[in-house]
């Protein structure tokens, strides 16, 4: 009789096979999560030094979405024929925009300094509050946040 039960029991054991691995659920793929950050600029004097940092971040996370935004002080590197001891802003605000990156300025600033959005290089965005963007970026779009 025990030679009779094992084949018997072998066919159930594959019949029922089959239904063991559909039961078990297959592990869902991993979604890439887009890494966005947003830079906050709002004193010129350290707009090298973003410009930096966002370079290097994008050395090291070449996908990464990245917005600069400026407002205040922070927008003086954006306007047109800006410059310091190192030369002219607009080649590496150039550069980095090639890569990908949005630079946006502040409109309320450009009202309060009586200036139009055309004193702004054409690299660059306005957008109607700095600060204003900066919380929706981060809160409608997820992008962290980083201030140089």
């Amino acid at each position: 009789m025990k030679h009779t039960l094992t084949p018997l029991l072998t066919a159930l054991l594959l019949a029922s096979a089959p239904m063991t691995q559909a039961a078990t659920p297959a592990a869902a793929p991993v979604a890439a999560v887009e890494e966005k950050v947003v830079y906050h600029v709002n004193d010129a004097s350290v707009a090298r030094v973003a410009m930096n940092n966002v370079n290097n971040h994008l050395s090291a996370s070449p996908n990464a979405k990245i917005v600069v935004v400026t407002h205040g002080k922070g927008i003086d590197f954006l306007l047109n024929d800006a410059k310091d001891d190192k030369g002219a802003f607009e080649p590496q605000v150039a550069g980095l925009k090639e890569k990908g990156v949005d630079f946006r300025v502040c409109r309320n600033t450009l009202k309060a300094r009586n200036l139009t959005d055309d004193a702004v290089i054409m690299e660059a965005k306005v957008v109607p509050s700095g600060v204003a963007e900066i919380g929706m970026l981060q809160a409608k779009e997820g992008y962290v946040y980083l201030k140089p």
